[in-house]
């Protein structure tokens, strides 16, 4: 009895095929330059930081309130003897009020450091610039000077916000 695979006459089976056509192509590796994102919500809507600018991420931490202080400012806290203001996100981006409790993202710009509340983290991720669609045009004033990209993470539409812009108009806003 003649096995398939080893007469020459008969016709080659899918298996022989793919590995044909697997060393016959060369696979070539591209160095992609990727792009690491703080992904969080506000909300129902998903947006991200650059990680480069988020020193930590606190869970849980008890924000002190301080008297007189602006609406976006939601008070201090210790940070290994450290004291950080905590700004709220929802309020510097005009948006309804969200969690009392969510998360403080530690974050560092040229001009400020500050803790940032949000609602929850959802993930840190690496994603290749290819990913990363440029702003809709769309976008209203306020916010086209706000957000650097669009990309999607685990289904979600993800806002990329500019960090350094969005503290330096608020330290210049508290001038």
């Amino acid at each position: 009895m003649n096995d398939a695979n080893t007469d020459p006459a008969s016709p080659p089976t899918l298996d022989d095929i793919l590995h044909q056509r697997a060393a016959r192509q060369a696979i070539v590796d591209v160095d992609e330059p990727t792009t690491q994102l703080v992904v969080f919500t506000l909300g129902a809507d998903w947006f991200a930081f650059a990680a480069a600018h988020v020193r930590e991420i606190l869970a849980q931490a008890q924000v002190f309130f301080v008297p007189g202080c602006p609406p976006a400012l939601e008070g201090v806290i210790n940070v290994r003897g450290d004291i950080q203001s905590v700004l709220r996100l929802h309020s510097l981006l005009q948006l309804p009020a969200g969690k009392a409790n969510g998360a403080i993202l530690l974050a560092q710009s040229s001009s400020m450091g500050s803790g940032i509340r949000i609602d929850q983290v959802i993930d840190v991720v690496t994603l290749p610039h290819s990913s990363i669609g440029p702003p809709p045009a769309t976008l209203s004033t306020h916010w086209r000077a706000l957000v650097t990209g669009i990309t999607q993470v685990q289904g979600h539409a993800v806002s990329i916000l500019d960090l350094e812009q969005l503290l330096s108009d608020y330290a210049r806003g508290q001038e």
